[in-house]
């Protein structure tokens, strides 16, 4: 008998996900995983119907191999906390098929974003790599966790989202510069990095991130790893006028904010900051409350399946646009699974 690829599979989908997209990612999953039956030794579909239902499914996935989440960063945050609550020696590995407006953790992983065929030929056939985990006063993070005006800006790009649709990029940027506009003095803060002295600022940036980007591709630490056991922060050391601060901002799209004097980026391995009053705070997206935050890289802290075109593989290949097709099926299966 054939050995599965992905053994035991429990599948945790949102279907709201990208304006609805994810319901039918989530059929396509299920209609692959039904008719291929080498794939898994075993699978089960949940669809996510409130809040949390993707932390706790995760959670009791004990007795599984792989668990994919299929949904934003929001859904692949929830996944990760309740993996992580799981012991490690029965602790499955993740896998990720990104539907959201964002996938920043998509994109670090150098998954196809919002394509379910490819992305899930992508893990199908992925290799598990140990990747690193950020946690913040004790919630695990995959991707992002950052602090005051540009919290502000990941929190307002939810807001707007769920209000008229807009996504992506596009209304990143929209909600940076309206925000950035009309705040500039950013949130007094004191923070001490590996022990070292306390240092204190004013913050217009505070990100501290285990892969690049963020704001649905926005690269505020162009270096970021997942495999190097440490964290990058970007911070401003000094604040800029009004005008320098927005062309920073549109810099920060492809990485160019890294070579300004008012901007440092550096890795870490645990930090520690306070602010005097409660600044606006994500973590992944996701709303963050408190004054002082306690972060920290756990390194190597999570399989997760990669393509084998990964850039932080340990052997990776060059290969073209994934898809299950690749030698996994027909194009009329492929087709028949497609609903055509």
């Amino acid at each position: 008998m054939t050995q599965s690829r992905l053994g035991r599979t429990l599948v945790i989908a949102n279907p709201a996900a990208h304006s609805g997209k994810g319901a039918g990612a989530a059929d396509f999953v299920e209609r692959f995983l039904q008719s291929y039956d080498n794939a898994t030794s075993g699978f089960k579909v949940v669809r996510t119907e409130k809040p949390g239902d993707a932390r706790r499914h995760a959670s009791k996935a004990s007795g599984y191999d792989t668990v994919i989440a299929l949904g934003g960063d929001g859904v692949v945050h929830d996944v990760v906390n309740g993996l992580m609550a799981v012991p490690k020696p029965k602790r499955p590995r993740l896998g990720v098929i990104p539907m959201g407006s964002g996938n920043d953790y998509g994109r670090t992983l150098h998954m196809a974003l919002n394509d379910p065929m490819a992305s899930l030929g992508q893990v199908t056939n992925g290799t598990a790599v140990a990747l690193d985990l950020g946690v913040v006063n004790g919630e695990y993070f995959c991707e992002t966790c950052s602090f005051g005006l540009d919290a502000a800006i990941a929190l307002d790009t939810m807001d707007t989202r769920a209000r008229n649709g807009l996504s992506g990029t596009r209304l990143f940027a929209k909600s940076g510069y309206r925000i950035l506009s009309e705040h500039s003095d950013g949130w007094h803060y004191e923070m001490r990095v590996d022990g070292g002295p306390r240092t204190e600022g004013r913050e217009i940036i505070f990100a501290c991130q285990v892969g690049p980007t963020y704001g649905g591709g926005f690269k505020v630490c162009p270096e970021a790893s997942p495999v190097d056991g440490r964290l990058d922060l970007c911070r401003n050391v000094r604040i800029p006028g009004r005008a320098a601060t927005l062309a920073l901002f549109t810099g920060a799209r492809f990485g160019m904010h890294a070579g300004s004097d008012a901007v440092e980026i550096a890795p870490f391995s645990r930090l520690r900051v306070e602010f005097d009053e409660e600044p606006p705070a994500q973590v992944d997206g996701e709303p963050l409350h408190g004054k002082v935050f306690d972060v920290r890289c756990e390194p190597g802290a999570l399989e997760v399946l990669v393509p084998n075109s990964f850039e932080w593989h340990p052997d990776p290949v060059t290969v073209d646009k994934p898809s299950v097709t690749e030698g996994l099926l027909g194009s009329k299966l492929a087709g028949k699974l497609r609903g055509e």
